[in-house]
């Protein structure tokens, strides 16, 4: 039955938003991610709880991407090419497993990096919601998902900036064992931007080679 249901919605032209959706489910559980890590940043939520609930948004993440994989497997028509489509599944998938390191390591070290990571995680959700909208507007309005593709690419350029600015503001007293943790977790954060860039582009070449 769900084989044959698969047939009648490539044959209708449904398929292509029914792949989309999952990985639009993938950066959702991303989203969290980085909400999860804001929270425990700014002492909303302590390091151990946070260690726990960062295990089961990844389980979620994970579970999106094996049903991409099934999906691609049994799905006639994708959006892209399925290696591009697995490559953005992926990418995303990178950016929360960056995420959990961070939330890891925050409890792991016993300490916070301050002000500098909350704006470093606040242009990743950004970037993130830009990809969501790349990702809605990729079948339908394939002009307006290119121009959320590059914002989403634009974003992360501004995490390595943040990067900069936060890693010289930690290094810039006494060099001590809780200045060495924090520049670690600022250096985590500066990967979530790498990979949000990986995101962006592989969607990018994706559409490229969709138009040509």
């Amino acid at each position: 039955m769900i084989r044959l249901r698969r047939v009648f919605d490539d044959l209708a032209g449904r398929a292509p938003k029914r792949v989309l959706a999952i990985v639009v489910a993938q950066v959702d559980a991303a989203l969290e991610g980085v909400a999860l890590a804001v929270a425990v940043t700014i002492g909303e939520v302590e390091p151990p709880l946070a260690r726990l609930r960062i295990a089961e948004i990844e389980h979620d993440g994970d579970a999106h991407r094996g049903r991409l994989v099934a999906e691609l497997a049994a799905t006639l028509a994708t959006p892209i090419d399925r290696e591009d489509l697995f490559r953005v599944s992926r990418s995303v998938d990178d950016v929360l497993d960056y995420l959990r390191d961070y939330v890891r390591e925050t409890d792991l070290y016993g300490v916070r990096p301050g002000h500098g990571a909350v704006a470093m995680l606040e242009q990743v959700a950004i970037g993130l919601r830009d990809l969501r909208r790349a990702l809605d507007r990729l079948v339908d309005r394939p002009a307006e998902a290119a121009e959320a593709a590059l914002a989403a690419h634009k974003r992360s350029g501004r995490v390595r900036h943040l990067y900069a600015q936060g890693l010289a503001e930690v290094l810039s007293g006494e060099i001590t064992a809780g200045v060495l943790k924090q520049r670690e977790l600022l250096r985590r954060l500066d990967v979530v931007g790498l990979r949000l860039a990986e995101c962006a582009d592989a969607l990018a070449d994706a559409m490229l080679k969709r138009s040509l």
